[in-house]
């Protein structure tokens, strides 16, 4: 039985999309052949039937959303609890302070590494310190180096796609560690066939077309842009629905600047996708995903997108085939494109016959069986064989 340590900030299920993805990967971990020890700062004082160690933990101040976990308060303990556990192979979900104590350790004991590249740090920057422009560019150099320092000690990076690897490679992360693996969709979850017209209605009150917005109302989702957009609809007396789902720390002042858009509040995933199927347009502003779930989620629904030409969901789109790409903050552009989708439905008929053969090539099992294939690998690695895992 392999024995896996897995470092994480927040073990908490559809917490956000990083959490999605880890969450696929621990559902279907075979106890027969994994024995899985979490380390965490936010989840439950005890995770299931799992192995777990809770690490002391505070809120993030720039963004109470978060918190960060203190793994050196109690450094001695966690060690020897490591050292009891005995792993084979260390997974890491983020390069925190937590992140950096299980490398750290890993190296000491000669323990192979993998990391799941989550969330793209360097896009945050413009967004927590908007007040403080000067500080900019030294942060984003502090963020560069110690993601530099971080992934090139690792033994395997997961990268979701190829834009991304590009990006990490001009930074000076090491190409030959990288390892595209996207990320997988249900599509008995998140399909066409859970259309309900009269379920949006009930929500909406009405007929008019409906524009749905899905994803935790933080800046860095480039809210200011979604406020733009609402307003440029009304300029152009353009009678649609704005459905805003998603909670965040932006959300009372979009609210305040969006008063007639429908905010929902964080959905479930079987309401969610039933949003997803019976609106008309997805819009989608962010720049600052790693892949961007909500989109693969609207494709997989049947549902026309219009997104951000930026960050990591830009490489899920091709414009004018399956989608529309914008300039992230030409709100004239995105209105102009969603008027299209939802004024031709010719083309809308296409975006989605378009996405969903896109989406239909994304499978969590077998990308989870990569996956557990990696970590077997890792762990003959250590074992002293010099099996070759990395592709």
């Amino acid at each position: 039985m392999r024995r896996v340590a897995f470092f994480t900030e927040i073990l908490i299920a559809d917490f956000d999309g990083a959490s999605r993805t880890m969450f696929q990967l621990i559902e279907r971990i075979d106890s027969t052949l994994f024995d899985y020890l979490f380390i965490y700062g936010n989840g439950p004082q005890q995770f299931r039937n799992f192995k777990s160690y809770k690490v002391p933990a505070f809120r993030i101040p720039v963004n109470e959303d978060y918190s960060l976990a203190i793994p050196h308060l109690i450094k001695a303990k966690l060690e020897t609890a490591l050292d009891d556990f005995a792993p084979e192979v260390i997974h890491i979900a983020t390069p925190s302070l937590l992140g950096f104590f299980a490398l750290n350790y890993a190296q000491k004991r000669g323990i192979p590494v993998l990391t799941i590249y989550h969330t793209h740090f360097i896009s945050y920057i413009d967004y927590y310190f908007r007040n403080l422009t000067s500080l900019v560019k030294p942060t984003q150099h502090w963020i560069k180096k110690a993601m530099i320092s971080f992934y090139n000690r690792v033994g395997m990076v997961y990268i979701p796609t190829n834009a991304i690897a590009d990006e990490l490679s001009t930074i000076g992360i090491d190409a030959k560690k990288m390892q595209i693996w996207p990320r997988g969709i249900d599509c008995q979850l998140f399909t066409p066939l859970k259309r309900d017209s009269h379920y949006i209605q009930r929500i909406t009150g009405n007929s008019k077309p409906n524009i749905l917005f899905a994803s935790r109302l933080v800046w860095e989702k480039n809210i200011k842009t979604l406020i733009a957009i609402y307003h440029t609809l009304a300029q152009e007396r353009l009678d649609y629905n704005l459905i805003i789902v998603g909670e965040g720390t932006a959300k009372t002042a979009a609210m305040q600047q969006m008063p007639n858009a429908f905010f929902l509040g964080k959905k479930n995933h079987d309401q969610l996708s039933k949003l997803y199927a019976s609106a008309d347009a997805f819009v989608f502003t962010s720049t600052s995903e790693t892949y961007g779930n909500v989109v693969i989620e609207a494709m997989a629904s049947g549902l026309p997108c219009v997104i951000a030409d930026g960050g990591g969901s830009a490489s899920l789109i091709t414009h004018g085939v399956s989608g529309f790409k914008c300039n992230p903050q030409n709100a004239l552009e995105y209105v102009s494109f969603l008027k299209n989708i939802i004024e031709d439905e010719n083309l809308s008929l296409k975006f989605k016959r378009e996405g969903l053969h896109f989406v239909s090539q994304l499978d969590w099992n077998r990308l989870s069986e990569q996956y557990f294939l990696d970590v077997q690998q890792l762990a003959l690695q250590k074992n002293g064989t010099g099996l070759a895992w990395a592709n």
